[in-house]
């Protein structure tokens, strides 16, 4: 919810409401399989491409800031687009309140704003030393009863910095992570970015997440993708200084109880998780007896 770039930074600061971008992602995530979830789906999704001040906008952000003027605010304006899918599940905001994300660089450095930190193209040889959020921002209070009743918690994949951490910013999420019976699981990213996770292996991102969580328990899995990855689609992200993500099963085995990999990269011209492969190996891991009831 704090994102601040693209489609959902211009609605933000134009119209003041929670940027909808990533309420967006998951609710098409959502979205029913049937020929209207589908065609629904391609419209949430469907990016302007002209038209003066529509061009570079997307269709479902356009239309989440409609629902909202409409409905009066942003849970409702949830509901109905969650109605109008037809998605399984539920999609809660983590916070309303209106923040931006910071970052203090390790010389010192600090920029103001998802998109800031995202897309920064200067001294991305300095890293991110730590992030907040300002102002402070206070927790939806229902994601704290989903969080308390949850069989698991997925941490990842994504950018670590902008968008998995951001969310244990906000205040009492990561207490309530930490306080629930869930099994907790981290998603291997499968590439580095520069700028952010530069020289990152698998362990590296746990504790990242260990150190935002405040506490020094070790996560219950790590899921890792296993597959190869095409040498001539590793040449072409290493020109962007995006580098595979090691497994050092060693320093892994002192932040997370289990390591579990699978064949999970997904065909295609990017190098991204098989959203199916993926989605077995959780429900296996949460199926377990172990974890049952």
């Amino acid at each position: 919810m704090t994102d601040s770039g693209g489609s959902s930074g211009r609605l933000r600061d134009e119209m003041g409401h929670l940027p909808p971008g990533d309420i967006r992602r998951c609710l098409m995530a959502l979205a029913a399989e049937t020929p209207q979830g589908n065609l629904m789906r391609r419209l949430f999704d469907y990016r302007f491409n002209s038209g003066n001040g529509l061009s570079g906008h997307n269709f479902g952000n356009l239309l989440l800031t409609v629902l909202t003027e409409v409905t009066g605010n942003t849970i409702s304006a949830i509901e109905e687009a969650s109605q109008l899918l037809g998605i399984k599940g539920r999609v809660l905001p983590v916070t309303l309140t209106h923040s931006t994300l910071m970052a203090r660089l390790d010389n010192g450095e600090e920029l103001s704003g998802e998109s800031v930190i995202d897309l920064r193209r200067d001294n991305l040889d300095v890293g991110i030393d730590y992030i907040w959020l300002d102002p402070k921002a206070y927790v939806y209070p229902p994601v704290l009863d989903a969080i308390e009743r949850a069989d698991a918690i997925i941490l990842g994949p994504g950018d670590i910095y902008t968008s998995v951490l951001p969310n244990l910013l906000v205040e009492d999420v990561a207490e309530a992570i930490n306080a629930s019976s869930a099994v907790k699981v981290h998603i291997c990213n499968l590439m580095t970015k520069p700028g952010e996770s530069d020289g990152f292996r698998a362990s590296s991102f746990v504790k990242l997440l260990m150190d935002y969580l405040g506490t020094g328990a070790p996560l219950d899995y790590l899921i890792y993708n296993d597959s190869p990855f095409p040498a001539r689609m590793v040449a072409r992200y290493a020109a962007d200084r995006q580098f595979p993500v090691e497994l050092d099963r060693k320093e892994c085995a002192s932040v997370v109880k289990e390591i579990v990999t699978a064949p999970l990269l997904a065909s295609g011209v990017y190098l991204r998780h098989d959203p199916v492969a993926l989605a077995q190996t959780i429900m296996e891991i949460v199926n377990r007896p172990v974890h049952a009831g």
